[in-house]
């Protein structure tokens, strides 16, 4: 990194080289309206995978039907969930290509669109040939969307939260979920709609929510970190200026100056080899941690929930128009965990959270394994355990894309999340609804059990890939954790292990995290007074004597109203409680009652505004 003025944010020299504090300047930025945007513009494309997958697992036992108005067997519909994952293969691998190559921006436009074709012409399926045909472009779309989003999501969101903004853009696939639940109550309740026409009206009603989206999306602007890796870098400045502007606007406030930079060589040029040589010599560790993470989620997820109506219509009963009742408790249970658990992933760190929720899912997976094969669960006590274990996997599924969008380059990201998610979801995803579907025709709980504990056995074998290869990425710029390969010099490709923030990055965020301390029945999580997030903020001071000054005007105040009083909203996650818990450990704010606070004693000199950054 090199410093630069903000008179000489951008140049470029005859060899081409171009510096920019884009990647600062976006990590530094408090949260506010205009993430939202970006949150609802680009995350909500997972509630539409989430409808998509809960109608296909919901209306599988009612197409099967005479009289639905398509031909087409139990067998056929695990087949057609096989197939939609090989589209979304596809398109992954396709659209993610052109994502490095021509932007974010246009490919989120365009796969958005070829969902929405193909999801309308899903619902005028008559026969099976036309429903496959019509699943493996939604599929593609679906697929191209993964790799457009997250690489923007990524590289727009501000470092200190990106792991807990990530674990709740993909757990937002599980409010789609509930929807398409809620909503096959009554589309496919034959008392209400006919059974020909309900099935359809499940596929239109995302078709609508997209079209929303696009609306929503073609505000957004390209991400400037793709910008300023493609000889575009005046365009990357100008598009950060008006984001600044805008969060300025809604905030209230200035924004302190960046002095790190990175220096690019804007005539670089990554072709295909140049990203399978990134991949498979110069990070083949990290090759292994995302594939390990990618099959093991895909496997479970799409082997249980593609085959969700048929397990409970087989084995327990379970009318098809009450599927929906059981879909929401286990979408209810899949978001919590994200919404939850999000937020340590910040805290405690990527390899505790994710090496944690993929061992302890997998191992509970393998007891209800046993537990179903003994035939003592019932279709509530089925569920029940599902949605614990689905809690703690939830997290671990969502922590894949952040991870393997985290740990390689800039200009590969795009086709590495879209290699990943290919080869991990086509080798997990493809084979085990097939095989599900297979298993579960035999109407013998054996075969079954035996696809769950192989399910837990993949599940098992990622986390302890993530315990030994497991890359420490939070609270870290995207360029610390991989330099971008257009970097200038970057002549040695930076180490494949775990490695502790740069120097560069310890100057320009202060002094170190304090140690996390555990206390007894509450060792799941940091104690309160120890807790650093994000860790060495050096916004974190500044957001302290704000409260003080909000305090020292009016005392008590509820959180509520001292958030309002210090413009706390606009701060970001666990910003305000972060701030609280400091200035209460230096005195500087008392405690008076349930989230009610009042000014203490005042530090004066330079002992306030280490304490404040310390957490002491």
């Amino acid at each position: 990194m090199n410093a630069a003025t903000d008179t000489d944010r951008i140049h470029g020299g005859p060899d081409s080289s171009v510096e920019t504090d884009v990647p600062g300047r976006l990590d530094r930025l408090p949260w506010s309206h205009w993430h939202w945007l970006v949150l609802i513009g680009l995350g909500t494309v997972w509630i539409l995978d989430g409808l998509e997958v809960t109608i296909v697992g919901a209306v599988g036992s009612t197409i099967t039907k005479s009289g639905s108005g398509i031909t087409i067997t139990t067998a056929q519909v695990g087949d057609a969930a096989g197939i939609y994952i090989a589209g979304a293969c596809v398109g992954a691998l396709f659209f993610g290509h052109l994502t490095d190559r021509l932007g974010r921006k246009k490919l989120f436009l365009v796969t958005l669109g070829v969902y929405l074709l193909a999801t309308v012409l899903t619902a005028t399926s008559r026969n099976a040939g036309m429903f496959f045909i019509f699943r493996f472009f939604t599929g593609m779309g679906i697929g191209g969307e993964y790799a457009a989003i997250n690489s923007a999501i990524d590289e727009l969101i501000p470092a200190r939260v990106r792991g807990t903004v990530d674990l709740l853009v993909n757990g937002s696939y599980w409010l789609g979920t509930a929807v398409g639940a809620a909503a096959t109550l009554v589309l496919l309740d034959p008392a209400l709609i006919p059974l020909d026409i309900g099935w359809r009206l499940c596929f239109l009603m995302g078709a609508v929510l997209g079209l929303a989206i696009l609306l929503v999306r073609r505000n957004l602007p390209e991400s400037p970190r793709w910008l300023f890796t493609h000889g575009r870098a005046e365009e990357a400045d100008r598009t950060v200026s008006e984001i600044e502007e805008e969060v300025e606007a809604a905030t209230g406030e200035g924004l302190s100056p960046v002095d790190e930079s990175i220096t690019i060589d804007s005539s670089a040029r990554v072709g295909l080899w140049d990203v399978v040589r990134t991949v498979f010599a110069r990070y083949p560790r990290r090759t292994v941690l995302g594939l390990s993470l990618f099959v093991g989620q895909a496997f479970l997820y799409n082997s249980v929930f593609f085959t969700f109506s048929l397990v409970l219509g087989t084995f327990y009963g379970v009318a098809s128009n009450d599927v929906g009742y059981y879909l929401i408790a286990f979408a209810v249970g899949n978001f919590a965990g994200p919404l939850l658990l999000g937020r340590l992933f910040d805290v405690m760190g990527r390899r505790v959270m994710i090496a944690g929720t993929y061992l302890l899912s997998g191992a509970m997976l393998g007891v209800t394994a046993y537990l179903f094969d003994q035939g003592v669960l019932t279709a509530m006590t089925q569920t029940i355990a599902w949605v614990v274990i689905f809690f703690f996997a939830s997290a671990g599924a969502s922590s894949a894309y952040l991870t393997v969008s985290e740990i390689f380059p800039m200009e590969t990201r795009a086709l590495a999340i879209a290699f990943f998610y290919a080869v991990g979801t086509g080798l997990g995803g493809i084979v085990g609804p097939v095989l599900f579907g297979n298993l579960i025709a035999t109407k013998r709980p054996g075969p079954v059990a035996f696809g769950y504990l192989l399910g837990g056995i993949l599940m098992l074998l990622a986390g302890l890939a993530e315990v030994f290869f497991g890359i420490d990425a939070e609270q870290r710029s995207l360029e610390d954790i991989s330099s971008p390969l257009s970097e200038v010099g970057e002549a040695e490709p930076a180490a494949d292990v775990s490695k502790a923030p740069p120097e560069s990055l310890q100057r320009q965020t202060g002094p170190a995290p304090v140690p996390r301390r555990w206390r007894g029945a509450s060792a799941w999580a940091p104690a309160p007074l120890a807790s650093t997030y994000p860790p060495g903020n050096p916004y974190l001071a500044g957001e302290v004597d704000r409260l003080v000054a909000a305090l020292e005007e009016r005392s008590p105040q509820s959180v509520t109203a001292l958030a309002r009083a210090s413009s706390a909203r606009s701060w970001g996650p666990g910003r305000l409680r972060q701030a609280l818990r400091s200035g209460v450990a230096s005195g500087r704010i008392r405690r008076v009652g349930y989230d009610r606070y009042a000014a203490g004693r005042r530090l004066e000199g330079p002992a306030a505004g280490t304490q404040a950054r310390s957490g002491e």
